[in-house]
């Protein structure tokens, strides 16, 4: 499943080989300025807002893709069964308004996100 990372000055999305099929698309990528607030959500079904774009949903399982909504367009990577979501909100002109990926260390994701951040900004956390 896909795996919320830094790497270097970017945030990616890693997706699996099967969600990239799935999506026709590879990896996201964003640029770490481009990154407002990283915050974590107990409640998954809460990130899901506007109707489906390009995505694969099994109810109750899986939300992976593109959701549309009046202020532009999410990324989520969201599986019921993980205990939270990472959820990371983006600066007007971004690609995405939103990415939320679930996570069983979405505490330490979200650390590592905001660190990676920090660093960039010249802010020590």
């Amino acid at each position: 499943m896909a795996r919320l990372r830094t790497d270097g000055e970017r945030l990616v999305v890693r997706l699996a080989w099967w969600e990239k099929v799935a999506l026709r698309r590879r990896n996201v990528r964003v640029a770490l300025s481009a990154v407002e607030r990283v915050t974590v959500q107990p409640d998954w079904w809460r990130l899901l807002r506007g109707r489906r774009g390009r995505c694969v949903v099994v109810p109750g399982r899986l939300s992976l893709g593109t959701w549309r909504h009046r202020d532009g367009e999410d990324f989520l990577a969201l599986r019921p069964e993980d205990p939270a979501v990472v959820c990371v909100d983006l600066r007007p002109g971004a690609p995405f308004t939103r990415i939320a990926v679930s996570s069983r260390h979405a505490g330490e994701t979200a650390s590592e996100v905001e660190s990676a951040v920090g660093r960039r900004r010249g802010i020590s956390h």
